[in-house]
């Protein structure tokens, strides 16, 4: 069974930091472009920072560059996005997506709670 799992949500303070997680399961994510996006209440659906299959490349939101780092361990079949210096504004459901041509996997999501 296909599966991608996010965890390393929370609640955090301002200023404050949160690891996030995606660990797939049935398939392997090394030739798959990892993505995250977020779902913010009342906003659409947005990529926050992409990976290629191997690393190398990676691409942000405005929003979040020089915040968020998104990166992948493809022998531990994770992909993992590091978001420092956080804002009530990053406050969201936040998911991956695996994609390989016209197959996609996405996670349920996890919830990133920004407030004091």
């Amino acid at each position: 069974q296909v599966q991608l799992v996010e965890s390393g949500g929370g609640l955090v303070q301002p200023g404050e930091s949160l690891r996030l997680s995606c660990e797939a399961s049935g398939f392997s994510i090394g030739t798959y472009v990892m993505t995250w996006y977020r779902r913010a209440p009342g906003k659409e659906r947005e990529s926050v920072a992409v990976i290629n299959s191997i690393g190398h490349i990676t691409d942000y939101v405005d929003s979040v560059k020089g915040r968020f780092t998104i990166s992948r361990d493809n022998a531990k079949n994770t992909v993992y996005l590091q978001m420092n210096n956080l804002k009530s504004e990053d406050t969201a459901v936040y998911l991956c997506k695996a994609q390989k041509r016209d197959v996609e996997y996405w996670g349920q999501g996890t919830q990133v709670t920004v407030s004091s």
